[in-house]
């Protein structure tokens, strides 16, 4: 589905009404209550902490530290972060951890530096951080109101479910999420645009070396603004066209 910022449906091949689960092509906007509610500032985080918030990261030395980082900020341990650990996405990384035996702790997820952000958002505003993954705290509450406002999909007509990394997942419409990246990629609100800022600075700490989101950022200087899901999802944004791509 190829969606403008005012809902339009550009081009599409398929069903682009195909119900299917967003996954972590959704991390930009599980992203916007850190930054919105001023939890990111508070916390000093800048485009490296807030570009791994968006990532599926590839567990590389920079992505590790940047998260460890983010968690001595708040001053959270390791433990606390909900997604465990699992095999690197990086073929290259993955094949050192098995030949050096290494021992994988929850930071080489791909989705530590969200879950970093989300720890950090509870953590601000004094919320438990205990369960902040689960659906019905204030931290998932708080994405829950972006999903529907991006995308424009009311709560009551997602399917919701546990992603890998046990946080709330989001089954919508391919069209509804293109027209989300549509009006991320053009929005004037302050969170999306350091969000935007985040991702086409610093295109290494959103996915790793070899990757897609990284390398399409650097061949087009940040004029295309890519996300992987799981599963076959892929999402993206043309702000200079004012288009948003879902694909499954």
């Amino acid at each position: 589905a190829v969606v403008d910022r005012e809902g339009r449906l550009v081009a599409s091949a398929g069903d682009p009404m195909l119900v299917t689960f967003w996954r972590s092509a959704a991390k930009p906007f599980q992203a916007m209550p850190l930054v919105a509610h001023g939890a990111a500032d508070h916390f000093g985080f800048g485009s490296p902490e807030l570009a791994l918030a968006c990532a599926s990261h590839s567990s590389e030395p920079v992505h590790r530290s940047v998260a460890g980082r983010m968690l001595a900020r708040i001053e959270v341990g390791e433990e606390a972060l909900a997604c465990g650990p699992h095999p690197p996405l990086s073929p290259l990384v993955a094949n050192e951890v098995v030949r050096q035996g290494v021992l994988m702790t929850p930071v080489w997820s791909n989705c530590s530096g969200k879950h970093a952000g989300m720890l950090a958002l509870a953590r601000f505003h004094g919320w438990p951080l205990t369960g902040y993954e689960t659906r019905g705290h204030p931290v998932q509450e708080a994405v829950l109101h972006e999903i529907e406002r991006w995308t424009g999909v009311p709560r009551d007509r997602m399917v919701l479910g546990v992603d890998g990394c046990t946080v709330v997942s989001f089954g919508l419409p391919l069209l509804a999420m293109a027209l989300a990246y549509a009006r991320f990629g053009v929005s004037d609100e302050a969170p999306a645009r350091r969000l935007r800022r985040a991702m086409t600075e610093e295109p290494l700490l959103t996915a790793g070396q070899g990757r897609l989101e990284t390398d399409l950022a650097l061949v087009t200087g940040g004029r295309a603004i890519a996300k992987i899901g799981a599963d076959g999802v892929y999402c993206a944004t043309l702000p200079e066209a004012g288009l948003g791509v879902a694909l499954k």
